[in-house]
């Protein structure tokens, strides 16, 4: 069933065709929806659209939607295209004429981007909530295993003595420079497209700023044709900063797999964090950190999978815009679950000590030994000339206590710098504002 059906319906064919997994997916956007459209009656009331018992009647109808929606009830009918056919179809048949009046002055167009926008809003919330126990448990590990050393690789090689402490706050200061760049990808989100209609306005006189306090948007989408252009544009720069926390991921895990392996033997999990062979009984295979590294590489692949999709639109509405639901909706749901995957991981690994004792890895040590030399008064290149002679002579001799004190170093993790750059940064986002106005707005 759909609103817009004129004399004839299209072929079934056609419809499914078109519609393809709308239904599923707009069960994501349904809250925001009915928010949307609260925001948008309680707009065409106040410039004399509606009148208030009007209003009343339908936010009371809206609310027991919402009701229905939160306790899972909720459902898309069959032969109902998406979320706002169904909404609207529910307020008809319960209120009759009065129901029909809730499009007046917008659009599918602006109210799939003003759902789009609630739910991507919202989503960014809930992954900064996943990534923020991530990253104090990384700050946390850091600190607790700051004085164990680990060998450090270039090329893959031994080159310089590195730090559990060191391991742990890498990850943990990428986060926080992921963060920076998914509250740059919140501040486009958070900005309101409703009113601007199928992209062209409205000749009714909407108070567009009306709707934007009442959605807890920080600001309007001025510009009516760029409000519709923002679609794809919006969604790609979130699957960027979704990229780059992927990209952190990735990489802890592919370290992590690294570092298990026996040959490395640096960490360890318990038994039911791993899992077995079919023919190996020995074996205890990283398999949570492999699918981690899988799936945040899928990730990374994400903007320009939506790139690919909008590249070569012109301005205004296109159906092909559709199927960046299709792409992003079940990716946001991947990238929570690494995210909390890593989380359980790291809260149980544990790590090996005294690692570098070891003499295989005495060679990690040849630059400290060369400052040695140098802060003795040595020229450096004379220094490193002499140690790499004692090394191919076989006359290396060394020391594996290490005494690196500037910034960001094995012995000066600047954790507590990292954490505060952090923390500035999650209090930038202002979640407050958004539940303050839903809340608001529900007890309207």
């Amino acid at each position: 069933m759909k609103l817009w059906t004129k004399d004839k319906d299209s072929l079934k064919v056609v419809t499914d065709f078109t519609t393809g997994q709308d239904r599923e997916l707009d069960l994501h956007l349904a809250p925001f929806d009915v928010l949307g459209s609260m925001a948008h009656i309680t707009m065409l009331e106040s410039i004399g659209l509606l009148t208030n018992d009007e209003l009343n009647t339908l936010l009371t109808e809206l609310k027991n939607i919402y009701s229905q929606i939160t306790a899972g009830s909720f459902k898309i009918e069959a032969d109902v295209e998406d979320i706002h056919s169904q909404v609207e179809l529910l307020l008809t048949k319960k209120l009759g004429e009065v129901g029909k009046k809730i499009h007046s002055g917008r659009s599918r167009n602006d109210q799939v981007l003003v759902d789009i926008k609630l739910y991507l809003r919202n989503e960014i919330e809930e992954i900064t909530n996943s990534i923020q126990p991530l990253f104090e448990l990384l700050i946390s590990k850091s600190e607790e295993h700051k004085t164990k050393l680990l060998p450090g690789y270039t090329h893959l090689q031994l080159a310089m003595p590195s730090s559990f402490g060191l391991w742990f706050g890498a990850y943990a200061e990428s986060l926080t420079d992921d963060l920076i760049m998914l509250q740059a990808a919140y501040q486009v989100v958070n900005k309101n497209p409703l009113g601007s209609a199928a992209g062209y306005g409205s000749s009714f006189p909407l108070n567009r700023t009306l709707t934007t306090q009442l959605l807890g948007f920080t600001d309007l989408n001025y510009n009516v044709v760029y409000a519709q252009m923002g679609r794809g544009k919006t969604e790609r720069i979130l699957a960027q900063a979704m990229s780059n926390v992927a990209a952190t991921l990735g990489k802890l895990a592919m370290d992590a797999t690294l570092f298990l392996n026996q040959n490395f033997a640096f960490i360890s999990f318990p038994e039911e964090l791993t899992t077995g062979s079919s023919i190996m009984p020995h074996k205890k295979n990283p398999d949570v950190f492999e699918l981690i590294r899988a799936k945040c590489n899928a990730l990374q692949a994400l903007p320009n999978e939506l790139t690919l999709l909008t590249s070569n639109l012109p301005s205004g509405y296109h159906r092909d815009l559709q199927l960046l639901k299709e792409k992003l909706f079940p990716a946001i749901t991947t990238l929570k679950e690494c995210l909390q995957m890593t989380h359980l991981m790291l809260s149980a690994i544990m790590v090996k000590e005294n690692i570098l004792e070891d003499e295989k890895y005495k060679f990690l040590f040849s630059v400290e030994e060369v400052n040695k030399l140098v802060l003795s008064g040595v020229p450096f290149r004379d220094a490193y000339k002499q140690i790499g002679r004692d090394i191919e002579q076989g006359k290396f001799n060394y020391s594996t206590k290490v005494n690196h004190t500037h910034e960001g170093s094995i012995g000066n993790l600047n954790n507590d710098k990292i954490k505060e750059n952090f923390d500035q940064t999650l209090k930038g986002f202002h979640f407050s504002k958004t539940a303050e106005a839903f809340s608001k707005l529900l007890k309207s």
